[in-house]
């Protein structure tokens, strides 16, 4: 009887001992588990991040791009519009009209920003080696430019839009 005792005792630390251990096991693995939560939490916030970032890289590409291209298209046509000033301004009408000095000073300034010069001389003198068609070229070639810096700003502009749009929408998460 003795022995039974003491083999139910034996049995019952044995049974208490590995409960124990097993608990301990338990509660590491259940500090394992929400340490790994608290990883994929961070990750999956990580990867979200990443792919708005993504989103709106893919979306500035995009409208880079669109405003390059269309830069692109503006800059032709002008280029199109400058090789047919002949067809349009003939040598008939570079020699039936005189460009007065008056008219260079005046374009140049306002073209380079600039102050007027002081009047010097006579503003209606013919100005030395200016066609009506080298006009018409300076000036359609400063309507595509300005045309082109117009596609610019506007993408620019868009751009801009964009990416406030995405910093509001950060900002709200």
């Amino acid at each position: 009887m003795l022995n039974r005792a003491i083999a139910l005792v034996v049995l019952v630390l044995a049974v208490a001992g590995l409960a124990t251990c097993q608990q301990q096991h338990i509660g590491r693995a259940l500090t394992e588990r929400d340490a790994a939560k608290a990883d994929l939490a961070a990750a999956e916030s990580t990867n979200a991040a990443l792919v708005r970032n993504l989103q709106l890289a893919q979306g500035t590409t995009r409208t880079v791009t669109e405003y390059v291209d269309r830069v692109q298209v503006v800059r032709e046509r002008g280029t199109t519009i400058v090789k047919e000033v002949p067809v349009y301004v003939t040598a008939n009408a570079d020699a039936a009209c005189t460009v007065p000095v008056g008219f260079v000073r005046l374009h140049d300034a306002a073209a380079s920003g600039d102050a007027l010069p002081g009047a010097s001389g006579d503003p209606d003198a013919p100005a030395a080696g200016v066609t009506l068609s080298a006009v018409a070229e300076t000036l359609a070639d400063n309507y595509a430019t300005h045309h082109a810096t117009v596609a610019q700003v506007t993408g620019l502009q868009q751009l801009a839009r964009q990416l406030q749009s995405a910093l509001q929408q950060c900002d709200a998460r």
